[in-house]
């Protein structure tokens, strides 16, 4: 039989958020003293050292299932008795058989209102606790409408394209997308633009609802897939606008000379004289670019071509974008055999130095190893190598984009579980998603 006490003590054990809340918000009105355990192993050390008056178990959680710790509560004297409420989305008759026989006290199916769950746990406790001798607190005063709104001036960035050589479409690709590589970095009237892939052209759509202004694009490198947007880029055509393009200088053409090629009349109905935006063109150098108190730096990267990565740097926090790098080359061993010493790493120090520390890094990790082995050379990471380059940079978050146009959403799915045990394995247990078209992340 359970203790009782001045404010009778209720465990949720729930690993929703929302349905705790919602709980824990109504018991806490009627004067219950509540906590809360998101899995069944904490369930049963907060039960054993916080010995509550009742608890309400949720049948499906992790690390522990509301059947076993209801098992484990019957099998131990000291909690033999104690009443639990099972509270659950799954109402099935052999599933409720077997808690009834385990001895519960009463069930709550979900969703639920209020009053069924504020009377479920009164009754309760007059049947076991004789809750009557308990008077519940006068109700709080309301404190004042926490409302707030999004600040004007917080920085974000959004992936208008993920896709790395060219664009597909279908629905196998409905959740990750399909367009290539386009980044904006945006706050309050700037807006600096990564790549020029088939992303772009939404982003035009997005940005003419402002008007004209002066925009700067960044070009990582001039392959299609960073610049086949160009030409469908909307504001380019509008008087007002004005768009500084940096690039650098090639090994051959010149960024100015590939985008104005693609105009060409044999390409394209509309030539470069038609153009209506001021266009400057500026190449990069080792010297930082200052856009008001944004700082972009650069880095090449083991990429055909002159191919950089850019680092924006501003209030305070540090984005890398690196859609087009071969970390470590022609290597296919196991991820932990790597070290910052390594003789496959010393000759990328630069790049490995120029993310280090980063609080966000967009990085590629196009080919899984079977992949990998047949397109050495091509410039793009194999998963395990691109997961080593996280760790040794020690970044504090990792988005993966320029997805492979074959590697559809449920292997990209599948892709991004491998991921997240490749860095738990080399003792790198970092947050990582995978970008897709139209995710926006505020910073």
């Amino acid at each position: 039989m359970p203790t009782t006490s001045a404010q009778p003590r209720v465990l949720v054990a729930e690993d929703v958020r929302a349905i705790s809340m919602r709980i824990t918000h109504v018991l806490q009105g009627r004067g219950y003293q509540v906590e809360v355990a998101t899995n069944g192993e904490e369930c049963l050390a907060l039960i054993a050292a916080h010995k509550p008056d009742l608890v309400i178990l949720d049948l499906m959680m992790p690390r522990m299932n509301g059947v076993e710790v209801l098992k484990r509560l019957r099998s131990n004297p000291e909690t033999a008795d104690l009443p639990v409420i099972i509270c659950t989305a799954k109402d099935f008759s052999t599933e409720m058989k077997h808690v009834r026989e385990l001895g519960i006290a009463d069930v709550i199916i979900k969703p639920f209102d209020h009053d069924t769950l504020a009377e479920k746990v009164d009754h309760c406790f007059h049947q076991f606790c004789d809750i009557a001798s308990h008077k519940a607190p006068e109700p709080a005063v309301p404190a004042p409408m926490y409302a707030p709104t999004l600040e004007a001036t917080r920085a974000r960035i959004v992936l208008w394209g993920t896709r790395g050589s060219i664009p597909v479409s279908g629905p196998r690709y409905v959740r990750y997308g399909g367009n290539t590589s386009c980044m904006e970095y945006a706050c309050g009237n700037d807006h600096l633009v990564f790549d020029a892939g088939s992303g772009i052209r939404e982003l035009a759509f997005a940005l003419l609802s402002g008007g004209p202004r002066h925009l700067h694009l960044f070009i990582t490198h001039t392959h299609w897939d960073h610049i086949q947007g160009f030409p469908f880029f909307t504001p380019i055509y509008i008087p007002g606008y004005e768009i500084t393009i940096y690039g650098e200088r090639g090994f051959g053409k010149n960024h100015e000379a590939l985008l104005s090629g693609q105009l060409d009349r044999d390409y394209f109905p509309i030539q470069r004289e038609d153009l209506r935006a001021k266009l400057n063109f500026r190449f990069l150098d080792d010297e930082p670019i200052f856009i008001g108190d944004i700082k972009v730096t650069r880095e090449f990267t083991h990429h055909p071509g002159a191919t950089v990565a850019f680092k924006i740097e501003h209030q305070g926090r540090k984005i890398a974008y690196v859609p087009d790098n071969e970390f470590l080359q022609g290597y296919v061993g196991p991820p932990q055999d790597i070290g910052r010493d390594h003789e496959l790493v010393i000759p990328q120090e630069p790049i490995v130095e120029f993310l280090t520390g980063v609080d966000l890094m967009l990085h590629e990790a196009q080919y899984l190893a079977p992949e990998y082995s047949k397109k050495i050379g091509w410039g793009h990471s194999n998963l395990a190598n691109a997961c080593v380059l996280a760790k040794l940079a020690a970044v504090k978050k990792w988005i993966v984009l320029h997805h492979d146009p074959a590697h559809d959403d449920t292997f990209l799915d599948n892709k991004l579980s491998l991921t997240r045990q490749i860095l738990d394995e080399i003792g790198c247990p970092i947050e990582v998603l995978h970008g897709h078209d139209g995710m926006v992340e505020y910073l």
